[in-house]
């Protein structure tokens, strides 16, 4: 699996998707927006339904809850995780990144612009609050 950069500062769900999904930003993009889905929607921050409908577009099950973070080694070997989740007025807000394991080897797929390198395995300096299970 490859990371898929997003190219708006609030489309890291729509990245996350399209890389679970093996298509690229603009056709996640697309079909997105065909859901009335737009990365300018700032509930796509604090909201699961948003990703959860896009995933199922493209035939991917998300769980149906969401699960406290407590190690990589528990996590499934596709998973979204909420990172730098905070509280805004009382809202929460996270940035999606997308968790891979494939055989012995671990990886987030992680959509930011800046970022140097967007296959990151710095697990201490991540600290997911919760995660949603991803399966074919």
């Amino acid at each position: 699996m490859r990371p898929v950069i997003q190219e708006e500062i609030s489309g890291c769900g729509i990245a996350a998707v399209a890389a679970l999904a093996g298509v690229s930003y603009d056709q996640a993009r697309q079909q997105a927006a065909r859901l009335d889905i737009f990365a300018e929607d700032r509930s796509l921050w604090s909201d699961t339904a948003y990703v959860r409908r896009l995933l199922s577009e493209y035939g991917l099950r998300a769980a149906p809850d969401e699960t406290p973070f407590s190690d990589w080694q528990a996590l499934p070997d596709r998973a979204l995780l909420a990172i730098k989740w905070h509280l805004e007025n009382g809202t929460p807000f996270w940035h999606w990144v997308v968790f891979v394991r494939e055989g012995d080897d671990a990886f987030v797929l992680d959509s930011k612009k800046t970022l140097r390198h967007n296959v990151r395995r710095d697990f201490g300096r991540m600290k997911p609050k919760w995660f949603i299970a991803v399966g074919a």
